[in-house]
């Protein structure tokens, strides 16, 4: 809902033409901020273009691990709050690749964080989004995380995100005392979701017949989802908390999830059962037998007591409403991108 805070505002998001990115954009303009994305890739087949985002923005070219870019950029388009959401966040890219995604993930961090630094007078928040996987593994009988839980990954994407939590809490210290919040939010969800390593959007695809989905394990593993329009409110309500005022939030760590595991066997049930196609079902759940998942943590979720005693968050969307949602969303999309690839092959 408006309440003016975000009107004018200059805003940088890293990561705009990603899937958080480009909803978080979508956000704040409906919000009239004015948005500054940084893009290293110019790809257009992301929600950013898809629902023509991109020309409402201010998109700049370039690396985030170049240090003078990022500090013109927020010199130069006088940026007010920063979301930091740009990583590879692909497991698998991480088991195949821990160089780029330590680059990207880690010295891309500190590389903003130090820009920031230098202008910190201008800045009056930082958002860091972290990860459920920043924990690593701990048995069900621990979960939901807790903020207080300490650290402890294992592949090279859960390390390097929680060297960029650690970082970013180390620029939040008492040392430089930066306007620097961290999010670790479990698995998000929705429209734009155009990674489709991840199980909703292949999911989806596969059920309403444009590809086939291959499973990654037996389905056993437990997680939480969140709804992505529930995230960019948290997001937005943070930022101007700690743009109002830091004290008591400023080097947080804040959870958010919905506290309502389920397995991803569930997810997939329920979104071929969206679909009607009961023989596909019946597919993937005979292939997914026996299969054993590699680099993957067995159970993660988490609740958001913390967040709604000092945010008044909680999300307002459950996984069936957000499936829905995102389902539609994808129709469309998909119609779209099928539909283009066979005109180009005319």
């Amino acid at each position: 809902m408006k309440n003016g805070f975000w009107r004018g505002k200059n805003v940088f998001v890293t990561g705009i033409n990603g899937f958080i990115g480009g909803n978080l954009a979508k956000g704040l303009l409906a919000q009239e901020a004015r948005v500054v994305g940084l893009l290293r890739n110019k790809n257009e087949d992301t929600l950013l273009y898809f629902e023509k985002l991109a020309g409402k923005v201010t998109l700049i070219d370039g690396d985030l691990c170049d240090k003078e870019l990022m500090e013109r950029i927020i010199v130069e388009e006088r940026i007010d709050c920063v979301f930091h959401l740009a990583a590879q966040v692909e497991v698998g890219v991480g088991m195949a690749n821990p160089y780029l995604t330590c680059e990207t993930n880690i010295r891309g961090t500190y590389t903003l964080l130090e820009a920031v630094r230098q202008f910190a007078k201008n800045i009056k928040a930082v958002v860091v989004a972290s990860t459920d996987k920043a924990y690593g593994s701990y048995g069900r009988d621990m979960m939901p995380y807790k903020e207080d839980y300490p650290l402890k990954p294992r592949y090279p994407y859960d390390t390097s995100k929680a060297c960029a939590d650690m970082l970013a809490r180390a620029y939040a210290s008492d040392v430089y005392r930066l306007p620097i919040v961290v999010t670790r939010f479990c698995n998000i969800f929705g429209p734009g979701q155009l990674n489709f390593s991840a199980i909703v959007p292949d999911a989806i695809t596969s059920a309403q017949g444009y590809t086939e989905f291959i499973p990654r394990g037996d389905g056993s593993q437990i997680r939480d989802f969140i709804y992505v329009e529930d995230v960019i409110e948290l997001y937005l309500t943070m930022g101007e908390a700690l743009a109002k005022d830091p004290r008591g939030i400023a080097g947080e760590v804040f959870n958010a999830g919905t506290n309502s595991p389920i397995s991803v066997r569930r997810v997939v049930e329920q979104i071929y059962n969206m679909s009607g196609d009961k023989k596909g079902l019946a597919r993937v759940l005979s292939l997914m037998k026996g299969k054993k998942t590699v680099g993957e943590i067995d159970c993660q979720y988490m609740d958001f007591e913390k967040v709604n005693k000092i945010f008044g968050w909680k999300p307002r969307h459950d996984f069936k409403a957000g499936l829905q949602k995102t389902y539609r969303w994808f129709e469309r999309y998909n119609e779209h991108r099928f539909r283009a690839r066979q005109d180009a092959r005319r």
